[in-house]
């Protein structure tokens, strides 16, 4: 396995990470099968969230047997420093350690969301205190806007940074690498494989390797799995010219009918969050979590069920996407 350095943090990471996501829907008795050959093979680093269900509970009741050969990376919606305080504690019990080593805040997406956790009273100042207190060692941040990120690269108490990246999702990359190597900020991708949406794993995981990353952190839920995303992070074999002629056909497929969350399409007038609902609707179909993705779809404030059909999004969406009838069809499986 290749290890990379975290950014500024230090730390040595696996290049292929794990995803904390699928492992939901894993079995118990199945976790430390996955979770044992996964550090077995070189995978060093782990990302789950608070917001995951049992994902923590689950890599912790493995993790914390054999704490020394992990980074264990989570985060938190928490956006005020009591929330995030008590979230960083319940982050701790469920993963049975003592510390954590990355903390990050999660899906900064907005002026307002940045504000409110910069301010005095924000979940930054809860994470200092925890990172002062011992309990987390680095502080992260993560979203899926790659434009919005940029501004966050120059706050000094930013160590890493997660996105979206991914052949399918590229644009805007170069100039977020290039300023967090400027920074030395780590940069964790997320989704490198859209969601499951690339049929070639190997290939879409060289591509954003050869970029300078830190690690990608598929999203696994059997040994196959594991097996599979851990050979791109075994040999760094350059793509071959037929490599990246696949891969891009495989993007043009995707690209007529694939979200990328860009945001372009908000706001709606009446408040559906449309990429939340293509986001929980690809969580439904492609990593079979029908019903955490329902779940959490009865939770929005506004659903699809309640477009008007009034085609705004459409005229704002800058990849011509039938977002009325995605709506209208995520509606039929989440609803």
């Amino acid at each position: 396995m290749e290890y990379r350095l975290l950014g500024r943090t230090g730390l040595k990471v696996s290049v292929i990470g794990f995803g904390g996501i699928p492992i939901q829907r894993v079995s118990d008795g199945e976790v430390g099968s996955i979770l044992h050959r996964a550090l077995d093979l070189g995978i060093n680093f782990f990302d789950t969230a608070r917001g995951y269900t049992d994902s923590e509970a689950k890599l912790g009741s493995v993790l914390h047997q054999r704490r020394n050969e992990a980074i264990i990376a989570t985060k938190s919606m928490a956006r005020t420093a009591k929330d995030m305080s008590s979230d960083i504690m319940a982050s701790l019990k469920a993963m049975r350690v003592d510390y954590i080593d990355l903390y990050q805040m999660h899906n900064i997406k907005n002026k307002a969301a940045l504000e409110k956790v910069l301010s005095p009273g924000g979940a930054l100042a809860a994470l200092q205190q925890a990172k002062e207190a011992g309990l987390i060692r680095h502080i992260g941040i993560t979203g899926h806007i790659k434009d919005f990120l940029l501004e966050t690269l120059q706050i000094p108490e930013i160590e890493t940074v997660q996105f979206p990246f991914n052949p399918v999702e590229a644009n805007g990359v170069r100039e977020l690498l290039e300023l967090a190597g400027q920074t030395e900020t780590g940069v964790i991708v997320m989704k490198p494989l859209a969601g499951g949406a690339f049929s070639n794993t190997s290939l879409a995981l060289r591509f954003v390797l050869e970029h300078p990353v830190s690690t990608v952190i598929p999203g696994m839920d059997s040994l196959q799995q594991l097996e599979d995303n851990v050979k791109a992070g075994l040999n760094q074999l350059p793509l071959s010219a037929q490599e990246r002629m696949q891969l891009e056909e495989e993007v043009g497929q995707l690209g007529a009918v694939f979200c990328r969350r860009c945001e372009y399409c908000r706001p709606c007038r009446l408040g559906i969050d449309i990429p939340s609902v293509f986001l929980l609707d690809g969580y439904y179909r492609r990593y079979n979590l029908q019903g955490w993705a329902r779940e959490r779809y009865r939770g929005l404030k506004a659903t699809a069920e309640q477009c008007i059909g009034c085609g705004e999004c459409e005229e704002k969406c800058p990849y011509n996407l039938p977002i009325r009838k995605m709506l209208a069809e995520a509606s039929g499986r989440l609803a």
